[in-house]
């Protein structure tokens, strides 16, 4: 079974949050592909940070130890957790370069979601409904 799906969820509510802390410079082709695939939610952070590296844009073997912030965004969509596996795979896919800094993908469960004008929860606080 795919790690991304077997380790999305939380207390049964059926969704799932995704995080994605990525490079800025593939935000845009990222939210095309986003919503060609029928994702109609994202908030985007814009944020410093940094990795393993401590800010090094290449591997290098000595150990540095000053860290140096670097100009990252974090992505943040809910899904169905049926659709988590396909989602990883098209981020996966989409922000790939082989080079460090490509970013880090975490899942983690929902238990309930609540939209607050209407009181609507799990799903329905999800779907489209009509403004009034």
């Amino acid at each position: 079974m795919n790690e991304a799906k077997k380790n999305a969820g939380g207390a049964g509510s059926g969704f799932a949050r995704i995080e994605i802390m990525m490079g800025m410079k593939k935000l845009t082709p990222l939210l095309k592909k986003l919503s060609t695939a029928g994702i109609t939610g994202v908030t985007v952070f814009q944020a410093l940070g940094c990795g393993i590296q401590h800010g090094s844009y290449e591997y290098t073997p000595e150990e540095t130890t000053d860290i140096q912030l670097l100009p990252k965004t974090c992505l943040l969509i809910i899904c169905e957790q049926e659709a988590v596996a396909d989602l990883v795979e098209l981020l996966k896919l989409e922000l790939y370069t082989g080079h460090i800094g490509d970013g880090k993908i975490f899942i983690s469960g929902i238990d309930n979601i609540i939209r607050i004008r209407t009181g609507e929860e799990g799903g329905e606080a999800l779907r489209r409904s009509d403004i009034g």
